[in-house]
Order: structure tokens, then sequence, then C-alpha cells
């Protein structure tokens, strides 16, 4: 399967939640969409620990590295490291609203200099062999979308840029915080489905509100190309991707939360053997049984336990059977 056809369904790139265990565990529930990382600027990639910044499991093949920035060159060497690494694919971030992004000029204030944009995607595609893509909003602040998206996508698809994932929301750079940036500003899904009428020959994803399969296959349905899907698919993850393989992909590939658990422990053991910390991987399985019985009990014994000391894969066992006696 290629990349682009992994993207027909992805798990969005989220600061602080899709990291690499995170990754790991939706992998499991899920052999076929298109997994992201958090949003890593090119000057960390280049300055940082990559290692610490850039690792991952091959299992959690197809993944893609998200990147911030606005300097064509760091942009390209970023890329190329990224290619070593040996990422499916580099996504440039230009929905960021975030104070932080604004002051580093990039981000969603970057809707506002499209040629920039395709100055950054065209050296980034030139310094390595991996697929370059875009994920932007519909405009920032007083932005008309039905003017500035058009022309944002014709500029940066000239520069050689095939595959866009369109948050369906303004971002307000003024006035409004990150947090705020997620809900508020009111979602255009049609404007987003007009754009692959304009670009029939781009492969455009929708991302933003989406929380269900249903109403993914609805957009899918309707003929955009992908689907991302952000916050439901991490705070409810055990309810959306064990699904998704089957009804996305045809292909009966995914694990249930209660096989990702069990496939979990060996994960677990050899983090902890390497001197990681139990609760590090477990914030991210807090919501695998949202909804069912024994949800809450599954919660407290990992919120309680995962952060003494000593705490392992036992604890993980102990919160599982609460799954079990509920059923």
């Amino acid at each position: 399967m290629t990349i682009s056809q992994a993207a027909r369904l992805s798990v969005a790139p989220m600061m602080d939640w899709t990291d690499r265990h995170c990754r790991y565990l939706h992998r499991l529930m899920t052999r076929q969409a298109l997994l992201y990382t958090e949003m890593v600027t090119a000057a960390a990639v280049i300055h940082g620990d990559r290692e610490r910044l850039l690792g991952y499991h091959p299992a959690e093949h197809p993944v893609a590295l998200q990147l911030g920035g606005s300097d064509p060159a760091a942009l390209a060497q970023a890329t190329r490291i990224a290619a070593e690494f040996g990422y499916d694919e580099v996504n440039l971030n230009f929905g960021c609203p975030s104070d932080r992004v604004q002051s580093g000029c990039f981000g969603a204030v970057l809707m506002e200099r499209p040629g920039l944009v395709a100055d950054c995607v065209a050296a980034m595609r030139a310094a390595a062999p991996v697929e370059v893509t875009v994920k932007c909003r519909i405009g920032v602040d007083d932005q008309e979308p039905q003017e500035v998206l058009p022309e944002f996508l014709a500029r940066v698809s000239a520069a050689g840029v095939n595959r866009f994932t369109i948050h369906a929301r303004k971002a307000w750079l003024q006035g409004l915080s990150p947090k705020e940036n997620r809900t508020v500003p009111p979602l255009d899904y049609a404007l987003v489905q007009q754009m692959k009428g304009v670009f029939p020959h781009l492969h455009l994803s929708v991302n933003g509100g989406i929380e269900s399969l249903d109403q993914a296959q609805g957009f899918l349905d309707a003929g955009m190309d992908g689907v991302m899907i952000g916050r439901a698919a991490y705070h409810s993850p055990g309810a959306i991707l064990p699904q998704v393989d089957a009804r996305i992909f045809g292909q009966d590939t995914g694990q249930t939360a209660e096989q990702a658990v069990q496939a979990m422990l060996p994960y677990i053991e050899a983090h902890l053997a390497a001197g990681g910390r139990l609760h590090q991987i477990t914030r991210h399985m807090l919501g695998l049984f949202t909804a069912r019985p024994g949800a809450r009990l599954w919660r407290r014994v990992l919120s309680e336990g995962a952060s003494l000391p000593g705490a392992g894969p036992e604890l993980v066992e102990a919160a599982l059977a609460e799954i079990s006696r509920a059923a």
C-alpha cells in the first residue's frame, strides 16, 4: 500500500499526545492508517537530540514526520535528516495557531505568505526522495477562505506538493487561544469539499471536528481522498481504531482494545528496562475503554498507580482485569 493510500484515514499530529508510545499503541489497533508525529521544528531536528525527537519503532510504519518552520534551507536539511531516519512522509505544518509558532514565523501565520510556503516545499522536495505534504487551515484572521484557500493550494501545488490535509476552520491568530482555535471557529466542510472539485488532481484530506468512522466514511463517499481524525482517535482509540482497517481499507487486520493491551506488555517491559517510566506509556491508554463497563476503574488503576516507583506491566494487567470483570 502506498503512503497516499494509507492517507485515506490518518491520525492527526497532536502536540504532547502523538509521541512514539502513543503511535505504537495506535498501530496495534490499525495496521493501515497513516500515523503522524507531534510537530517538531526544523531547528530542533537540526540541533537537538535526534533520537529523542525522531526515534520510532519500526512497527509504526506508515509514519510521517510533521515539521514546523519557514526557512527553506533549514527545512531542506531537516527533510534530509527525516529521510535518513526512514520516515514515509514529511508534512509541513501551516495550521498551528499558537503564539510560540507565530513568533517563529511558521504555522498558520504562513497562510498569509503562500509564496514563501512554495519556496519551502520546493526546497524540501529537492532535498530528499521522500514525499512532502502540507497541512493547512482554510485561512487566518480576516482572510476570506473562498479566496485565499484556492490561491494557496494553487501556488503550493505548483511547487510540487500533491497531497494536502485541510483543517476546515480558520485560525484566529489574535483573540483566540490555541485550544479555542480547535473548537471555536466554525467548520466549513463544504469549502474543503469544493476544493476537491477545483483541484481534482490533488489528494485532499479533510480534518477538524470528525468524531466517528461513520462521519469519515461520509466524506470519502462524497469524494474526498482522505480523512484525518484527531482528538476522537486519541480520547477514544478503542472505539475507533480497531474498526478502521475493515471499514476504511477493507482489511480486517486491526486488534481489539483488549488485544492491544496484551500486545503492549512486552513493549512496556522493554521501555522500563531502558530506564523509562510506566506513566509515559499508560497516559495514552486511559481512553481505551471509554463508554464501556469498567472504564472508570481502568482509568483509576492506571492514573493512581502508573507514576509510583516500581510500577510495571502487572499494574496494566490489574487494570485490564477490571474490564474483564465488568464485561
